[in-house]
Parts: structure tokens; sequence; C-alpha cells
């Protein structure tokens, strides 16, 4: 005896990504993922920086006269933005895995409150930099 033939539902599909609605603590996990892979590689770019900078009193002034330039300035403001995000981020997984802020309301709060706090390390970063 053969099985019965299931039946597809006809389902409404969507695959224009620019009409999706992600909540904000899809895109709050969304960007811990991206700014961890930016803090990543930014690790290399800052250990090769700091290598510069004690290999001689000459590479000093090199590394000082690389990290001068505003276009320099900007991804370094860029890789603290990240790494401010990425530890804000982290502590607030950090304690959904304790169970805080696991419910809908809570959990949006708490991406909102990471977002809020990464705007003001930002602003502090910018100032620090410039």
């Amino acid at each position: 005896m053969s099985k019965p033939v299931k039946e597809r539902k006809s389902r409404p599909v969507n695959l224009d990504l620019q009409t999706i609605r992600f909540p904000i603590t899809a895109i709050a996990s969304i960007l811990h993922r991206v700014s961890g892979v930016i803090t990543f590689v930014s690790i290399g770019i800052l250990l090769w920086l700091l290598s510069t900078s004690l290999s001689s009193q000459m590479g000093f002034m090199e590394a000082s006269e690389i990290v001068e330039g505003f276009f320099v300035k900007f991804i370094l403001w860029g890789i603290l933005t990240a790494l401010a995000y990425h530890i804000a981020g982290g502590i607030r997984h950090l304690l959904m895995d304790l169970g805080y802020f696991e419910e809908l309301e809570s959990g949006a709060m708490s991406a909102k409150v990471a977002f809020g706090v990464t705007i003001i390390l930002s602003v502090l970063a910018g100032v620090m930099v410039w």
C-alpha cells in the first residue's frame, strides 16, 4: 500500500528583504554578531599599530603620523563604537542567560538600553579620538 501524498499548502512567500520588519531584539542580536566580527578583525589592525609603535622611536613616530589622519581616526572611532556595542550587547546577553529580560517587552527594553549606552560610549570615544 502506498503512502498518501501530502498536499502542499500554498503560503505567501515574501523574498523581498526590504519589506520585512525585524523586531528590535532581532536587530540587536544581528548587530551584536556584526560588532563581534568587527572587533575580531580590528584586533589585527590594532596589534600591527602597537607593534609598529613599540618597534623603535622611528616606528613610534610613524604610528603617530598614521593615527593623525582623519580617515584613521574615523576607523578607530568605528572600532571603539563596535567594541562598546559588543560589550553592552554581551552584558545584555549575560543577563538574559541569568533569566532576566527574557520576555518580549523587557527584551525590547534591554535592547533599547544597549543602543542608548552604545550611543553615549560612542560619543565619548569620538571626543577621545578627536
